[in-house]
């Protein structure tokens, strides 16, 4: 992406710490932007520069405007999930609307090595609430409603995560069991091969990439969809590799990378809210057999958190 792309990405952000709305057409082109080629990015650099004007153009006057084609145009708009250009210039008048009602945009957050440790965290701050936003703003509940429904149904669910995507694949395997539910996760790839093998029809297999990738994710994935078990992936990428393996695609807002910030930091933000979003929505469902299974655990761990009294040798 290039880097006046990523100033016109950053500068039409909303501040969330101000109260505003997230943008959900400014956080899909966030997400989406790296995987875009130069020319869709053209266009998308366009609409979220200045949607008012873009708005007011017909397909053809947007393809000159961006010096690309028509079809250009179209296929942007449908990978920022509009069925079609029309839809996506209702869209562009929208956010026109809202930006002249005096919304704020975010404060750049690239963190030097001379920053002093108040500025650092403050940076991260807006960033965290930033990511969090775009990953709420551009997280289909459809999709998640119906991983929802897979994992309340589960006879197992298995949980697959390299690096730091393995710790969020460790989490949600631990909220689950502590609501009753069987959950694994799998950071290694080979018990992860030799646990999907076993997956089945009403079995359920969630990989968390945030590259959408990591072959050692896909490849359990794979299997388990093949095994006929619902499968689930929790990415940053939804039209990388893993998708073509997913029942259900939940989308994570893109990490801003930087030298002191690798993606794997702030990636894992945006994934450990689709996780709670997923641990809630099983809780609900499932409130008559969770709330005591909480109850349950919360009891059994209760003397591990109170010091032992010493006893005095006579």
């Amino acid at each position: 992406m290039t880097e006046e792309l990523k100033e016109t990405f950053t500068g039409g952000a909303v501040a969330v710490g101000g109260g505003a709305a997230p943008d959900p057409l400014a956080a899909k082109v966030r997400t989406l932007a790296p995987s875009m080629t130069r020319s869709m990015q053209r266009v998308a650099e366009a609409v979220a520069s200045d949607p008012a004007a873009c708005a007011a153009l017909t397909v053809t006057g947007l393809a000159e405007r961006t010096g690309t084609s028509e079809a250009t145009v179209v296929r942007t708009a449908r990978l920022l999930g509009y069925p079609g250009y029309r839809d996506l210039r209702l869209a562009l008048a929208g956010l026109a609307a809202q930006r002249t009602s005096g919304r704020s945009p975010s404060v750049t957050s690239d963190i030097a090595v001379d920053d002093p440790i108040e500025a650092v965290v403050a940076k991260l701050a807006r960033d965290e609430q930033q990511t969090l936003a775009d990953t709420a703003a551009a997280l289909d509940t459809a999709q998640l409603a119906a991983a929802v429904t897979a994992l309340v149904d589960a006879r197992r669910i298995d949980v697959y995560g390299i690096g730091a995507s393995g710790l969020v694949a460790q989490d949600l395997a631990q909220k689950l069991l502590r609501i009753g539910l069987v959950a694994h996760a799998h950071s290694d790839p080979h018990v992860a091969v030799t646990g999907a093998v076993q997956l089945r029809s009403g079995d359920v297999a969630v990989a968390i990439t945030h590259s959408g990738a990591t072959a050692d994710v896909i490849e359990p994935l794979r299997v388990a969809f093949e095994r006929g078990a619902t499968t689930v992936a929790v990415t940053g990428r939804p039209d990388g590799p893993v998708a073509q393996y997913a029942d259900h695609v939940l989308t994570t807002s893109t990490a801003r990378e930087s030298e002191l910030r690798p993606a794997a930091m702030s990636s894992r933000t945006s994934q450990l809210l689709v996780v709670d979003c997923l641990f809630t929505g099983v809780t609900q469902r499932t409130y008559a057999t969770a709330a005591p299974a909480l109850s349950a655990s919360y009891e059994a761990l209760a003397h591990r958190r109170t010091p032992r009294q010493r006893t005095t040798p006579r």
